[in-house]
Order: structure tokens, then sequence, then C-alpha cells
């Protein structure tokens, strides 16, 4: 395995920020992943793990230890039946690759997220999900090297506890697992309405019957929608969504109402509402802005482009201003939803 010196965490997270890192290496088996881990541990040097960077942001002065860059590949069926198929990916797997190859099967289950950046080992981590799917519906188990026992082990769908962006990777556990492959499972039956808002308004612009929708369909639908409302990472560097949808108590919700009839929600169970935060902070007229160096986006105000930003007290000034200002209007806190750099997760 080669390990490189002194690379910039800038040229390593699709946000462009971030000092340089003591060491980075890549592994591609997970007797690399053991060794290089082991030997860090040895020298009482600080590991992290990273994918595509995509949902990761650096801080300024950089990481004084062992970036390692998960490039573990492969995907497998392991089962297959008249009604469902399982498959393993390599956490280094990039996802989209993944979504295109079950679509090209006529799998279902994630079809509808398309286009998100990233790896497969990053997927679990926050619970990816768009346009009405999210990783927990289809994940079975993941293997992971878990630093604490030295050993690789199996994680179910409980163990993991999934919920709205998060898991045990990002909660209790962080730090903890490494993830080395993700099994899931898909259904061989075609996507059925009702559908997402979005995808359901771009189906019926395009006359699309809903009746006929195929898994291929759906990909290409959400690659169109995404094309026009988030920018390439490879063009305008940026993180995806920065903040989380506010999930909120449903009284909150049906007051938010009587004052912005507009303002579109989405149940969560019975007592509480999501409520988009593209919608609450484009209501505080911030799209478009430019703040401290990083620009709200045109096309989704959800995102953040590095237009000009220095590093990262930048960005997080940017953050804090977003957070103040919508707080300030609605009485609703915004979570950041991108990682930071500073323990052992992958991203």
């Amino acid at each position: 395995m080669n390990v490189q010196t002194n690379i910039p965490l800038s040229t390593l997270t699709t946000m462009k920020i971030g000092g340089n890192a003591n060491y980075v290496a890549d592994v591609t088996s997970k007797d690399e992943l053991q060794q290089l881990y082991q030997n860090s541990k040895k020298l009482n040097q600080p590991v992290y793990v990273i994918g595509g960077g995509s949902n990761l942001i650096a801080h300024d002065e950089g990481f004084p230890g062992l970036i390692i860059h998960n490039k573990i590949g492969s995907i497998t069926i392991t089962d297959d039946n008249p009604t469902a198929t399982t498959i393993v990916a390599g956490a280094g797997e990039i996802w989209d690759d993944l979504v295109k190859y079950t679509v090209d099967l006529e799998l279902s289950g994630i079809e509808a997220m398309s286009g998100i950046p990233g790896t497969v080992g990053a997927a679990p981590v926050q619970n990816i999900g768009a346009y009405g799917q999210e990783l927990a519906d289809t994940f079975v188990s993941c293997e992971a090297y878990d630093t604490t026992t030295d050993t690789f082990v199996t994680l179910t769908w409980e163990d993991c506890k999934f919920s709205y962006r998060h898991s045990i990777f990002r909660g209790e556990a962080t730090g903890r697992y490494i993830i080395t492959s993700v099994t899931m499972s898909f259904n061989k039956t075609k996507p059925e309405p009702p559908f997402y808002d979005a995808l359901d308004k771009y189906l019926t612009a395009k006359h699309i019957d809903p009746t006929t929708v195929t898994v291929q369909i759906i990909r290409d639908a959400v690659l169109d929608i995404r094309m026009n409302k988030l920018p390439d990472p490879r063009v305008l560097p940026n993180a995806g969504s920065f903040f989380k949808n506010a999930i909120v108590e449903k009284w909150k919700a049906d007051d938010l109402l009587n004052t912005y009839s507009d303002m579109p929600t989405y149940p969560v169970d019975d007592q509480h509402t999501k409520i988009p935060a593209g919608w609450l902070i484009e209501t505080c007229n911030l799209k478009g802005e430019v703040i401290h160096g990083m620009k709200v986006h045109d096309g989704n105000a959800v995102v953040l482009v590095n237009d000009a930003a220095t590093g990262y007290a930048d960005l997080a000034a940017a953050r804090e201003q977003i957070i103040d200002t919508v707080r300030d209007k609605f009485q609703i806190v915004l979570e950041q939803e991108p990682l930071e750099l500073t323990l052992i997760v992958q991203a």
C-alpha cells in the first residue's frame, strides 16, 4: 500500500477546504485496513476513514494522523429468488454505480437515491435518503472492522438503530466501526404510486402514466431533477445538502401553517412533521446570498457552495448566520448534515 504525506484535505473533500493530513493511504482490502489501523494505534496517531469526501467538512488545522481512503470494492449477488435479490457491495464502491447496477437488473429499492455522491460505506452512517427512499428500507446488515475488539463483525438492521439521517455510526458508536461492506435486499416489483411529491410533479409534467413507471424511469427522473436543483461538486465545491430537514412536533407545523399556508410539510408519524430546510432558508430570503464566502445555492437553498471561502472559519460563520436567521423567524434550529473530520467515520 502507498502512504502519502502532507496531503491537503481540500483535495479529498468536495467542499474544497481544510489543511493538510499528515498521512493518507488507500486501502483495497480488509487486511490492509486492519494492518494500517493497528500500526497507527501502536504509533498512537489518530485515524479517520473517508470514502468520497462528499459529506465531510475538514478543518483548517488539518489532521495530525492517518487518513484511510476506503476503496474496498466488489458487488456480489448472494441470493436470488422470484421476488427479491440480495446484494453485498464493498464499502469503497461508488454509491451511484451500485444504484445503476440494481436498476439495470430491474431491482427496486434505491432507484430514487440515484445521483447521491459518495460511497456505499458512507450510506449507513447517515442513513442516506432521497425522494421517498432511504438506505434503511433495503439494508440487511453490514460488515465492519470493530476498532475496539480488533475483529470484523456483522451488524444487523437492529444494531444500526437507523433514524432520519442518523445511525449508531454517527451516534453512540461514533469512531468504533469502519464499514467494509453492506448487504441489501431488493425487490423485483415495479415502483407504484403514490410517489414523492417532486417525483409525482415531474412525471405529470412529462406526461408519464404513473402505472407504467419502471425503476429506470425513476432513476432518469431523479437524475434530471438533481441536475437542475443540485450543483455538481466537481464544478461548484459543495457537500450536498448542508442542513437536515427539520423534524418538528405536529402542533408546531400546524401553527406555522396558519401563517405560511404554502409551507410544504411531510408527516413523519402521528406526532411529528418534516419541514424542508431549503424552504425555511429560502423563506428567510437567503437563497442566492453569499455569506462569508459561502453561497446559498440559487437552485436549492439547502446547499452551500464554496464561492470564495478561505477556510473552515468562513464556513462556520456562514452556517451560524443561517441557523440564527431561521431560528429567529421560525423558532426552528437547523442541524448540519455533513460530518466533521474529527473522528473515525466514513464520509
